[in-house]
């Protein structure tokens, strides 16, 4: 069995979550050394950005991201390795992305100007979501579970769509980012609710987590079973 890296708690109720301000933290992405930390691959990416507001998000997350996983793998930021998971639709290199052995377990997510990590010692997915404009919302929610869609064409405050809409799309994605499917897995199949609390997902807990004004925020956590643990 893998070990679990310090600082993460066995299977529990909830994930660890961190929670940053771009516009805070956006300076010291340009400081001497900065980038130092991270990968080619990452500087890379960074630099193909053409807006600076897309590039700052993007560093500033990554550049957390390693903080935080060098300081729970006892490991320098820039030692810290990651890879890709399997597929689990495919079978491809290219699913959630991951610590090599999985030491512990995270996600990212990034909208506007909040950047959500998590981490855990079971998968782990979140997301977090401006909220849409009404029209945005009434367009997507097609996309969405019968019953999702009921729910949210219930909703009679216009001025409430957008936040209601936004809860219910954020626990899907985190519930997606877990299982690692991504929009793999067509977004009408697992149904989540778009009512005030989630829906018991086989295998997992969803929860709404604390975010900024105009923003929602969710969490998936991946449930250990007995027999998995014996």
């Amino acid at each position: 069995m893998t070990s679990v890296a310090p600082g993460i708690d066995g299977p529990a109720s909830s994930p660890a979550v961190r929670v940053l301000r771009v516009s805070e933290q956006a300076a010291a992405t340009r400081v001497p050394g900065a980038l130092a930390a991270l990968s080619e691959e990452e500087r890379e990416r960074a630099e193909a950005f053409v807006r600076s507001a897309d590039r700052d998000r993007y560093l500033v997350a990554h550049r957390a991201l390693r903080r935080e996983l060098g300081a729970l793998l006892d490991l320098d930021p820039a030692q810290v390795r990651l890879a890709r998971a399997d597929c689990p639709v495919c079978g491809g290199p290219h699913g959630r992305p991951i610590v090599p052995g999985d030491p512990v377990h995270f996600s990212l997510s990034h909208a506007g100007d909040v950047v959500l990590l998590a981490f855990a010692a079971v998968p782990v997915g979140v997301d977090v979501e401006e909220f849409p404009t009404a029209g945005t919302a009434r367009e997507t929610m097609t996309a969405l579970h019968p019953r999702e869609q009921d729910e949210l064409a219930a909703v009679v405050d216009t001025a409430a769509l957008p936040s209601v809409f936004a809860r219910c799309w954020t626990r899907k994605e985190a519930y997606l980012k877990g299982t690692g499917t991504g929009l793999g897995e067509d977004p009408s199949v697992t149904y989540v609710s778009a009512l005030e609390d989630p829906a018991p997902v086989p295998g997992w807990r969803l929860a709404d987590l604390p975010a900024p004004p105009g923003y929602a925020a969710a969490s998936a956590l991946r449930q250990i079973t007995a027999h998995e643990v014996g």
